[in-house]
């Protein structure tokens, strides 16, 4: 029997929006993912402006954005520990959690394009498989030019839309995935807000409710 498949998608979430509710819904449905868990990082007190939702706030939204979804499921494993995120002190709750699961990271192609200043990368590396997906304005190719030449053949490219089979998965530990991206960022929703503008059908209605309820991003 194959092993429980978990992806991982952290990140700030401020706030989660229909981007990553579609690409969740692409790479869950390519992967066979049992489960994905939704992650938002902690960011501290002091970094705390009109601009970065409470955490209180962001999980919340992100738990209202994957409540319909039965593989989705909002954790608060960073925002409990209450400290700076780093990528393989999650993967190391996650794996005390699912102790036998094939474990994949899921992030887009700009934020791998950082991996190298990640806290103990390579032990990330080769803990766990990456799924890279495509996002709009980056070229997915060029993640094949960050990390070291060893890595080169780890790296597999998905074409299509067809599903990853067991062999590929087996072959490779980096996976390449261009998807139908919608381009939407967090970014362009809170100036929406602060200007007074529609948000709707960038956010799930339950979060486009929340925001307007707690009077978030506003000036």
């Amino acid at each position: 029997m194959d092993r429980r498949r978990i992806g991982l998608l952290g990140g700030t979430f401020n706030p989660i929006h229909e981007g990553h509710i579609r690409a969740a819904e692409e790479v869950t449905s390519r992967f066979a993912l049992s489960e994905v868990l939704f992650i938002p990082s902690y960011i501290p007190p002091h970094k705390h402006t009109t601009d970065i939702a409470a955490p209180e706030d962001r999980f919340a939204m992100v738990e209202l954005a994957v409540s319909s979804k039965p593989r989705f499921v909002a954790s608060p494993l960073e925002i409990d520990a209450q400290e700076r995120s780093y990528s393989i002190i999650t993967l190391n709750r996650v794996k005390v959690l699912y102790p036998d699961a094939r474990v994949f990271f899921i992030l887009g192609i700009d934020a791998f394009m950082e991996i190298e200043t990640w806290k103990s990368y390579r032990d990330v590396l080769d803990q766990c498989q990456f799924i890279v997906i495509g996002r709009p304005g980056f070229d997915l190719a060029k993640a094949r030019e960050v990390l070291p030449s060893e890595y080169s053949q780890h790296i597999g490219e998905c074409p299509g839309s067809r599903s990853v089979g067991e062999r590929f998965l087996s072959r490779f530990r980096i996976f390449l995935v261009p998807i139908k991206a919608l381009d939407i960022s967090s970014t362009e929703i809170r100036r929406r807000v602060r200007q007074g503008l529609s948000i709707h059908g960038l956010v799930p209605g339950p979060v486009e409710d929340y925001i307007r309820k707690k009077k978030l991003y506003q000036e």
